[in-house]
């Protein structure tokens, strides 16, 4: 970036294998000068945490998870070596002004504070410097920082805490540490990284306070900060145990003495009085007396001109050595005290044009004022970047980091001046610069990123000015932030490329360029991703998708949807329908369903239930299911209700319920189609093994009998109810309690019914050979008769004898419904071998 030694990659000329600057596009009337050469697109991967990110300054930036090896990152940072960290901090300092310059003054009357400053910092005590501005409190930082390099094992580490957060001053504390190329460590790594690091850290222009300094000096316990403050910042809290240093004004000798240094000769009387006022005035702040001190060489430059006509003629030349006698009688009056106060714009007025022009380009940028090596392209001066020279000497700018600014007080006096005149312009002139140059392929990241603060002020005062562009021309806010925020990405300053990229999405919606409206919306995403905040990062990447759909913009969309599907992996959740809110599908977009049972899918059917109160939808629970049944165990410990809600329950509801109308009607079918008077399902007596119950719409159903345990399934054998006792209930040997005749248990103190639910039955095999037993019609007898025994319990009595083969019964009951077909029960004997089915009458019993 040196102006003196001009090369291709800065200024377009021409060179050996060097890329020549790009031309505007060939205009129709004039095809000889030839088509330009495309520029080349600039990608760059670099690794944020566990992530890989890959700049793509065209269809918007991809983003994966970082494959384990062969990537940048993949070691650990190291620290830089102490050649290395001086090396680096003498980059990182604002850059010496093209000519002469003046010799800053000496340090005066701080001795005091520059040695408790070093006791404290030496302590390992953090300080906080406050002081108006224009106190010195730079200069003061300067001479600390010479004295406590020797403090700390990774040295002193100068930063700025200009327009920064707590977050962008710990990851610029890391890099200035480790070495650590292309990558951007997670929060919880970048925590364990300035954990480590031991320093001596001096922040200027400090801008947070409270608790937001309280997380910087919290995260970095073994570095010792010296902070420099207005005291319009927010205090630090009072848990931070940082010390306060008050930095005030000069007395009136000190001001003295330094106007006397920056004039470089003692001070006459009536200097010497002028001075007093002007310490009165401005409280003896040191920035009122150098600029002081530049009015009178101005002064006696100007003497020194009507000197040289008076005696050498216009066209003589001055001797160099000629004597200044501040006495003659070409004197120059001092400036009033007022203009000595607000000494800005007579300043600047004494200036060359270049240094006025870059003055209005600063006021136009909020005060920043670009690098010297711009000045000549804005300026339309080849010998512009001279013009910084004369503005240090002036102090009507002040280092800020590693450029120049516009010093305290000096941007309110130049607006009040007229010099913000024609800013728009200037502005939009040095947008369109800072375009051309951030997107051109020669110029690195760090270069764009080193001049971020100009490039920005530059963004925000075009985005107010945005209007739809005529033609196929690009908004110019929009143009630079679109190749600004690659640049900052690749740069690894991603406080200035969330601004920038907000900067853009603002201005491509004044200017109605939907294409580039979805890039920066893409981008705002993948940095949402890349910090953590999903939901934000969904919601941006979302409104991308959308607007790229719109404009049927393939490769944007597919780049936005593989950013989408990482925030879905990441957050573990999938929008409603598997669609994003801009009607996207998701390749993997997972839908939450409700576990299978241990047991497999159950078979549900419908209680019936009292008037006024919902029917109960149950299921069987398998044998080796947690609290289902087991040989032995009672119908209640069987079934269980089932929870509303869930699609795979209503499913094997729905199921079940069809089983049972299936079951039914074959049932009636094979009962019917039997013509035979004498045939011995019509002889069956009273006292049925299963029976129906007044307010059940059912028949109780045992297991076909496949073992001792159960069925083939391992469910056990239910019991059966008996004939009904004394009170016309019925019950059974396992569950003495007695129950209703709808099946439903009755709590004998009080009365009330519980639910008692019954199971439901399949077929063993499609033809089985059943064996009924008529009994003759009985008295009603107690529960707990021997004689209630029901077929399928014990196969012992009461006396331990064996007792008749278990009888088998076979019920189907169709749907719960208030209208219930028909239930048919046969109780028949069937010879042996003989095929249920014959016509010889006899019914078929499944």
């Amino acid at each position: 970036m040196d102006p003196n030694n001009t090369g291709p990659e800065e200024y377009g000329h021409d060179g050996a294998g060097d890329t020549p600057r790009q031309r505007p596009p060939r205009d129709p009337m004039t095809p000889d000068f030839g088509q330009p050469v495309p520029a080349l697109v600039r990608t760059v991967e670099l690794v944020s945490g566990d992530l890989l990110l890959t700049v793509n300054p065209v269809d918007g930036s991809e983003i994966e998870v970082r494959p384990p090896e062969g990537t940048p990152g993949s070691g650990r940072p190291v620290k830089y070596t102490t050649a290395e960290r001086a090396t680096r901090a003498a980059a990182a300092r604002p850059p010496v002004p093209a000519g002469s310059v003046q010799r800053p003054p000496a340090l005066l009357e701080r001795q005091d504070e520059r040695e408790r400053l070093v006791r404290l910092l030496a302590r390992g005590r953090s300080v906080r410097l406050s002081g108006p501005a224009g106190s010195g409190r730079s200069a003061l930082l300067d001479v600390v920082a010479e004295d406590c390099s020797d403090l700390a094992p990774d040295g002193v580490v100068r930063l700025s805490g200009n327009r920064r957060t707590a977050s962008d001053l710990l990851y610029e504390l890391f890099a200035a540490v480790y070495r650590a190329p292309l990558y951007r460590p997670g929060l919880q790594e970048l925590l364990q990284y300035v954990h480590e690091i031991g320093a001596v850290v001096v922040l200027d222009d400090l801008e947070i306070g409270g608790s937001a300094l309280d997380e910087l000096l919290d995260a970095t316990p073994e570095c010792a900060f010296l902070l420099s403050a207005t005291p319009d910042v927010p205090a630090p809290s009072t848990d931070s145990h940082v010390e306060e240093v008050f930095l005030g004004g000069l007395d009136r000798a000190g001001g003295v003495e330094l106007l006397e240094q920056a004039v470089g000769r003692e001070l006459s009387e009536e200097e010497s009085n002028w001075a007093g006022d002007l310490w009165f005035e401005s409280e003896g702040l040191p920035l009122r007396f150098v600029q002081a001190g530049a009015l009178l060489r101005q002064r006696e430059r100007q003497q020194a001109d009507e000197s040289a006509v008076d005696e050498f003629g216009v066209f003589e030349d001055v001797p160099v050595d000629a004597p200044f006698d501040a006495g003659d009688g070409n004197d120059v009056p001092l400036p009033s005290l007022a203009e000595a106060a607000a000494a800005a714009p007579l300043l600047a007025s004494r200036l060359s044009a270049s240094a006025r022009e870059t003055l209005k380009f600063a006021v136009a940028l909020g005060g920043e004022v670009p690098h010297q090596t711009h000045l000549p392209a804005l300026v339309d001066d080849t010998h512009a970047d001279a013009a910084l020279a004369e503005l240090v000497g002036c102090a009507l700018v002040s280092p800020v980091g590693s450029h120049y600014r516009l010093a305290a007080g000096v941007l309110t006096q130049l607006e009040a001046a007229g010099y913000t005149t024609g800013a728009e312009e200037y502005a939009l002139k040095a947008g369109r610069h800072y375009a051309w140059w951030a997107g051109h392929p020669s110029v690195t990241p760090e270069r764009v990123s080193a001049e971020a603060d100009a490039v920005l002020a530059a963004l925000t005062a075009l985005v107010p000015n945005t209007t739809p562009p005529e033609g196929d021309e690009e908004a110019p806010a929009v143009e630079l932030a679109r190749h600004a925020a690659p640049a900052f990405a690749a740069g690894l300053q991603w406080g200035a490329w969330e601004r920038a990229l907000r900067a853009g999405a603002e201005a491509s919606q004044l200017s109605g360029e939907v294409g580039e409206q979805a890039y920066f919306h893409h981008e705002l995403g993948i940095l949402a991703l890349c910090g953590g905040q999903l939901d934000r990062a969904r919601a941006e990447l979302e409104a991308s998708i959308g607007l790229r759909g719109a404009l049927s913009d393939k490769r944007g969309a597919v780049a936005g949807r593989r950013a989408l599907a990482l925030v879905t992996d990441r957050s573990g959740t999938t929008p409603a329908g598997g669609r994003t809110a801009a009607g996207e599908e998701v390749s993997d977009a997972r839908h939450e369903e409700s576990a299978s049972p241990p047991g497999g899918v159950p078979a549900g059917f419908m209680l019936p239930a009292p008037a006024g109160d919902t029917a109960t939808l149950v299921t069987h629970r398998a044998a080796n299911e947690p609290g289902g049944g087991t040989a032995g165990a009672t119908a209640p410990k069987g079934l269980r209700g089932v929870v509303k809600g869930t699609r795979r329950n209503l499913v094997a509801a729905g199921a079940g319920a069809a089983l049972a109308a299936l079951l039914g009607t074959v049932v009636t079918l094979g009962m019917t189609s039997n013509n035979d008077p004498n045939a011995p399902s019509d002889n069956v007596r009273v006292g049925p093994s299963a029976s129906q119950g007044a307010d059940d719409d059912g028949l109780g159903a045992a297991k076909v009998d496949k073992g001792d345990d159960g069925d083939a399934s391992g469910t056990a054998k239910p019991p059966t109810p008996t004939d009904p006792g004394p009170d016309g209930t019925y019950g059974t040997s396992d569950d003495p309690t007695p129950t209703s005749t709808s099946g439903l248990p009755v709590d004998e103190p009080t009365g009330t019914k519980g639910s008692k639910p019954t199971k439901s039955t399949k077929p063993s095999s499609p033809k089985p050979s059943v064996s009924t037993t008529s009994k003759p019609p009985t008295s009603p007898e107690p529960p707990n008769s021997p004689s209630s025994t029901p077929s399928g319990s014990d196969p012992t009595g009461p006396t331990g004898e064996p007792s008749d083969p278990p009888s088998t019964t076979s019920s189907a009951s169709g749907p719960a419904s208030s209208s219930a077909p028909a239930t048919v029960t046969s109780s028949a004997s069937v010879p042996e071998g003989t095929d249920p089915g014959a016509p010889s009458g006899t019914g078929t019993v499944i």
